[in-house]
């Protein structure tokens, strides 16, 4: 089982690779969306700072948004989600894989240009540490949520918006929590409380939440 699901990951991860046009999408995305917001608010490096991580937040959250529609979908339409349904082994820990393969090619490219964009609008020293592990703990589990989202919206018309109306609320204790550790951190407090937090969102978002999307495919494929 274990060399099965090894595969199926390297097999993800090469055809979201091969697929350049959608991780650049992803990425630009990110950082058009990081890069604009001063011609909105202004050049002020202190509005900026004060702003910095609910918007490197937003962009990365969004930026998640945009890929989720492809997660289960080009599976769906050409039948293998069907086969990858028969195989020897739970349906949640193929879903968990195609999640973790998500993650590794579109998120982690956003936690590793996260400090540089959050330079780009004032945050420096411990904010931006703060600021990329609070991503590398979110990231994982806006993945899991969205593909939540993702599986019950499946082969729906416009299903898309529908998933977005679905999962963006529940998005929002992870914003919370992962901008929030920045902004403690500013002000001279520690993050301790928002990153142990968001770890704990992420160890039962692991185990559940490719439960929940494993009940939704098979109601999709039956």
């Amino acid at each position: 089982m274990g060399k099965m699901l090894w595969a199926l990951l390297k097999r993800d991860v090469s055809l979201i690779v091969m697929r350049r046009q959608d991780g650049l999408t992803v990425v630009a995305f990110f950082v058009i969306v990081t890069t604009l917001f001063p011609l909105g608010v202004g050049p002020e490096l202190e509005i900026l700072r004060e702003v910095g991580p609910g918007v490197v937040w937003v962009a990365a959250l969004l930026a998640s948004l945009v890929s989720l529609e492809r997660l289960f979908g080009d599976d769906y339409r050409d039948g293998t989600l069907e086969q990858l349904a028969l195989l020897p082994c739970p349906l949640a820990l193929v879903a968990l894989v195609k999640v973790a393969a998500h993650w590794v090619s579109l998120g982690v490219p956003l936690v590793l240009l996260s400090p540089l964009l959050g330079y780009s609008l004032g945050l420096e020293g411990m904010e931006l540490v703060i600021l990329a592990l609070s991503l590398v703990l979110g990231t994982p589990m806006l993945s899991l949520i969205g593909a939540v989202g993702a599986a019950l919206t499946l082969g729906l018309r416009g299903g898309g918006a529908l998933m977005a109306l679905l999962i963006l609320p529940l998005y929002v204790p992870v914003l919370i929590l992962g901008s929030g550790g920045v902004v403690e951190v500013m002000y001279g407090e520690a993050a301790h409380a928002h990153l142990s937090l968001l770890g704990a969102l992420l160890a039962l978002g692991v185990p559940l939440a490719p439960l929940a999307v494993a009940g939704a495919l098979r109601i999709v494929l039956d």
